[in-house]
C-alpha cells in the first residue's frame, strides 16, 4: 500500500468577471469563482497531487502544465481521469480518499453528497470511500479574509 498527500490553493476572482466555482466536480452556488490556468477545482488538484504522489509519478505542474494551452478552461475530472489511467498503469487501485477544503465560505454541506456521487466512480471506489469535509481557519489568513481558497487530499492505493 502507499499513501500520498496533496495539497493546492487558488485566489477568488472577483464579480463580475467571476467564473462559476467548481469543487470535486460539482458547480456551488457562490458569489465569485476561483482564478486557475484549468477550471481551478482546488479540491480536484490537491486530490491529484496526492494520487500521482501515491503512486509515484510527480505532481499535476509536470502531467498538466500551466503554460500548456491545451490545459486553459481544462474541466479538473477530465484530468481525474488521465491521472487515474495513468494510477492503474502502475498497478495501483484507490483504497480510499479524504479531501478537505479550506475556507470560510461557502459551506459545502448542502453539496457533499453530490460531489461524493461526482468523482468516487472516477476513483472507481464506492462514494463511502471518499470522505469530503471544509474547515475554516478561523478568520485567519488569505482564506479567512475570504481572498481564496486552499484543499489537501490524503489517499491510500493498494496494489491491484
Amino acid at each position: 500500500m502507499r499513501v500520498g498527500q496533496g495539497f493546492d490553493v487558488h485566489r477568488f476572482q472577483p464579480a463580475p468577471d467571476a467564473r462559476p466555482l467548481l469543487l470535486m466536480g460539482v458547480a456551488v452556488p457562490h458569489d465569485r469563482g476561483l482564478v486557475g490556468h484549468s477550471d481551478a477545482d482546488v479540491m480536484l488538484h490537491a486530490l491529484m497531487d496526492a494520487l500521482l504522489g501515491a503512486a509515484g509519478l510527480g505532481d499535476i505542474g509536470q502531467h498538466f502544465p500551466d503554460t500548456d494551452p491545451a490545459y486553459r478552461g481544462a474541466d479538473s475530472a477530465l484530468l481525474l481521469e488521465a491521472v487515474m489511467a495513468s494510477v492503474r498503469a502502475r498497478g495501483w487501485a484507490v483504497a480510499n480518499a479524504d479531501v478537505c477544503l479550506i475556507g470560510e465560505r461557502p459551506k459545502i454541506g448542502p453539496h457533499r453528497e453530490a460531489m461524493r456521487r461526482r468523482i468516487a466512480p472516477i476513483l472507481g471506489i464506492p462514494p463511502e470511500d471518499l470522505n469530503v469535509k471544509a474547515t475554516t481557519t478561523e478568520k485567519l489568513g488569505f482564506t479567512g479574509r475570504g481572498e481564496g481558497l486552499a484543499a489537501q487530499a490524503v489517499v491510500l492505493l493498494r496494489k491491484i
